[in-house]
């Protein structure tokens, strides 16, 4: 009985784990629009999630005269809503 109990919240606990949502949306498989293997930007880390922009560059934004490269359109989104609080000081 107790075994039974035990497989019960266990399979419980395990199910709801396997519900939770990612805070952030990486989509690593998606190609950009167009080839950004010659681009420069001022970031090696992509500002919202952290991903090596060197490796995962998708997409990029010029502010304040810099150019930040993101790994997905998601995250240049992110940045765009408050670009202050993600731009290199």
């Amino acid at each position: 009985m107790k075994f039974n109990i035990l497989m019960i919240l266990l399979s419980v606990s395990a199910l709801s784990c396997a519900q939770e949502t990612p805070k952030v949306k990486q989509v690593s498989k998606m190609k950009p629009k167009t080839d950004l293997k010659g681009v420069k930007v001022v970031n090696t880390d992509d500002p919202i999630c952290h991903m090596k922009t060197a490796e995962f560059l998708k997409d990029t934004v010029v502010y304040k005269r810099k150019t930040y490269g993101f790994c997905s359109d998601h995250c240049k989104k992110e940045f765009k809503k408050n670009p202050a609080k993600y731009a290199l000081k």
